[in-house]
């Protein structure tokens, strides 16, 4: 056993760096730059790359740029550089550019706390971009996750060529725990599907059987196109509204149809508990308090603690409560993915607990959302 006391930014650099990360570059910003400080610290004895640009639109294009080029990329901020991200979010959807964006999340609006947690960003993260379409969201819960769900996003973002979040916040990202790195259960490395040689490269063409084009990168022997813009399969830009609706479903249903692939999640179920907790982030180490209180008072409740918030993983939450009379949604903001649950529960009895005032959601305050709702 070797163990290290890391934070959760630590374990990010550190799960980012395990699973082929070779360039980052980011600006400054509590709570997420010790990201940063980790990546300077691990990545240039491997040969990688890090930057810190004027700004964090300068910062994410320099990510998307590398990542054209072929490196495994990721960039991190929270919630003010989020905002200043949309545009090249927009960019890297459109353009299926793999990028890791970590959002340390702080209390809001604008500037707001920057050294109180809260998790305000969690709709901006799925519709920040023009187009609204689909982009994947892993939620930690501890360091541990904060480790293996970094390799996971890298994963996805090589697989299915396209941002992947992790949301993470103040309270996850600079807690420090125990972990054993060397024991943790890792997942096989993946990389994006090369072009094959010696044919003629479309850089949006998709094999039969593929849902996202092979990758030749920018700047190689072979011409690549690339545009921000509506484009056909050769990369040339394009108003032909049976081409654009082509490839805007693609974009679509690339995510949507492969969430049940990645819905990342734990599940305390007990028998005949007719209450569902769903919860995401540090708000489920609450949830697991109030189930083990709750327990002790012959009061069972089962909790559902998503780790895949987008897509929404709808098969193992309606599956979850179905068997349930009462669903608390709880999470750290005013009513935010509470509206997931009720889309997609629409017959059931759903309360919501939130607050976003910078404080911890406690066990005492979900135990009693339960007695009352």
């Amino acid at each position: 056993m070797s163990l290290s006391l890391l934070e959760g930014n630590e374990a990010i650099a550190r799960g980012a760096v395990a699973a082929g990360c070779r360039f980052f570059a980011g600006y400054p910003i509590t709570p997420a730059t010790t990201i940063y400080n980790s990546m300077l610290n691990l990545l240039p004895p491997l040969g990688g790359i890090v930057l810190q640009g004027e700004d964090e639109i300068a910062s994410i294009g320099f990510c998307l740029g590398a990542s054209m080029a072929g490196f495994k990329v990721m960039t991190a901020t929270s919630g003010p550089g989020i905002s200043l991200f949309s545009e090249h979010i927009s960019f890297a959807i459109g353009s299926e550019i793999p990028i890791v964006i970590v959002d340390v999340q702080r209390l809001g609006p604008s500037t707001g706390s920057a050294t109180r947690g809260a998790d305000g960003d969690i709709n901006f993260i799925r519709w920040g971009n023009s187009g609204g379409l689909p982009v994947i969201a892993l939620a930690p819960v501890d360091v541990k996750d904060c480790f293996t769900l970094t390799m996971h996003a890298f994963n996805l973002a090589e697989k299915l060529r396209c941002p992947v979040f992790i949301a993470s916040n103040k309270e996850i990202g600079m807690i420090r725990e125990s972990i054993d790195l060397d024991a943790l259960e890792k997942p096989e490395i993946i990389d994006r599907s090369p072009a094959p040689a010696g044919k003629p490269h479309l850089p949006f063409q998709v094999t039969e059987g593929q849902s996202v084009p092979d990758f030749l990168p920018i700047g190689a022997n072979v011409p690549v196109r690339q545009t921000s813009s509506t484009h056909s399969q050769n990369g040339y830009i394009t108003t032909d509204h049976e081409e654009i609706a082509i490839i805007l479903d693609r974009l679509k249903t690339k995510l949507e149809s492969a969430i049940d692939q990645f819905s990342f999640y734990d599940l305390i179920k007990t028998e005949k508990a007719e209450t569902l907790i769903i919860t995401y982030g540090v708000t489920a180490r609450a949830a697991k308090a109030a189930y083990k209180e709750l327990k002790e008072q012959t009061h069972p409740v089962s909790v559902l603690i998503l780790k895949t918030l987008w897509p929404v993983p709808e098969t193992i939450i309606r599956q979850t409560a179905q068997s349930c009379k009462q669903v608390v949604v709880v999470e750290m903001n005013l009513g935010q993915y509470v509206k997931e649950i009720q889309r997609i529960l629409p017959n059931m009895h759903i309360d919501f607990l939130g607050q976003m005032n910078g404080q911890l959601i406690t066990p005492r305050q979900i135990m009693e959302k339960i007695a009352n709702g």
